[in-house]
């Protein structure tokens, strides 16, 4: 009786995720929620905020950007987030294999703006104490709002940043769900957006569910917690 050829397994690949050049995410973690701001965590850490429409892919991106699953709550439910949410962020550079150095600063999750489910209904929600954090907060280097690639002409998205860029916030457009369109839908998406949002920098386009745009993501934040986004 011939036994049967027995064929070697190729091991598995091993995949890694691109990590930008300079400090890189090493732990976060959930520090604090509010809605004034006598609630606010005290210090002068700096921070980055993140904004965008209702259901625009928010939570999901904090997780993928911070490497942690379940650090913000996904929903399916627009407008779930009703609070400022705080996040201590350590990043770590190594300088040589003897010396690293650590930064700390606070990922700070805004509530979504746009039709939220309530007791009264649909209602628009642009919440006072956001704008009062956006305007107020001396720690605030840097606000990703967050547009959505499949629907990049929406007027309340054009409102928002038409608010923001007035009130002078630094600003970076990260596109979300990109993973959803095909190339040229994607070009078309990118186009369209660096007309309508014009900012310094150019948009990021981001894949929470492939990670795409992660590295040039973390590059702009490390730029702010450097000090060398001036």
């Amino acid at each position: 009786m011939m036994k049967k050829k027995q064929t070697q397994r190729q091991p598995k690949p091993n995949y890694t995720r691109k990590e930008p050049k300079g400090p890189r995410i090493i732990a976060s973690q959930y520090v604090a929620s509010a809605v004034r701001a006598d609630q606010y965590p005290e210090g002068d850490t700096v921070e980055i905020a993140f904004l965008g429409r209702s259901n625009v892919g928010k939570s999901s991106l904090i997780n993928s950007l911070c490497n942690h699953r379940g650090l913000a709550l996904v929903s399916g439910q627009p407008g779930k987030t009703k609070t400022i949410n705080f996040f201590n962020i350590t990043s770590k550079e190594d300088i040589s294999e003897e010396e690293e150095r650590r930064y700390e600063w606070f990922l700070v999750d805004l509530p979504g703006y746009g039709f939220a489910k309530t007791d009264k209904g649909n209602r628009n929600i642009w919440s006072s104490f956001i704008a009062d954090y956006i305007l107020k907060s001396d720690r605030l280097m840097l606000l990703c709002l967050l547009v959505d690639a499949r629907h990049p002409d929406l007027p309340i998205d054009q409102e928002a940043f038409n608010w923001l860029r007035d009130a002078g916030v630094p600003l970076q457009i990260v596109v979300t769900k990109t993973d959803k369109l095909n190339n040229k839908e994607r070009q078309q998406s990118l186009k369209q957006i660096k007309e309508q949002f014009s900012t310094e920098n150019p948009p990021i386009f981001y894949s929470s569910l492939k990670h795409t745009g992660r590295e040039l993501l973390l590059a702009r934040i490390n730029q702010v917690i450097l000090g060398e986004d001036e």
